[in-house]
């Protein structure tokens, strides 16, 4: 293949996760979530590990204790199962994503405000 030809389907790993606690997983359910500007998630955890990606607009987003990151569109993140969230804020222009929340079969992803 020529430099000047481009592939029909490219592949490219942008999120590669080791749960910090292995667990059974029997499904995983995909939500997308829209936040308008400016709000502000909460403190809050989940019942497991959450992967994600940035559709639209920007959050901040910092873990409990760790260093507030800006997520932009295309980013990733990944919450650790029972991980204290301090922000998951919206920025100006809102945000929309994709979380994925691996769960056991008969088991419902859960959010807890702190």
């Amino acid at each position: 293949m020529s430099a000047e030809e481009v592939p029909p389907v490219a592949r490219e790993i942008v999120q590669d996760v080791t749960l910090a606690n292995p667990r059974p997983v029997g499904r995983i359910q995909t939500r997308r979530i829209t936040m308008q500007p400016d709000v502000e998630g909460g403190l809050h955890l989940h019942n497991g590990p959450v992967v994600g990606s940035i559709e639209r607009g920007s959050a901040i987003y910092q873990v409990e204790g760790g260093t507030p990151v800006t997520l932009e569109t295309g980013d990733t993140f990944y919450e650790e199962e029972g991980a204290r969230i301090a922000r998951f804020d919206a920025g100006p222009e809102g945000v929309v994503f994709l979380a994925h929340f691996p769960v056991g079969t008969h088991e419902e992803p859960t959010l807890t405000m702190l």
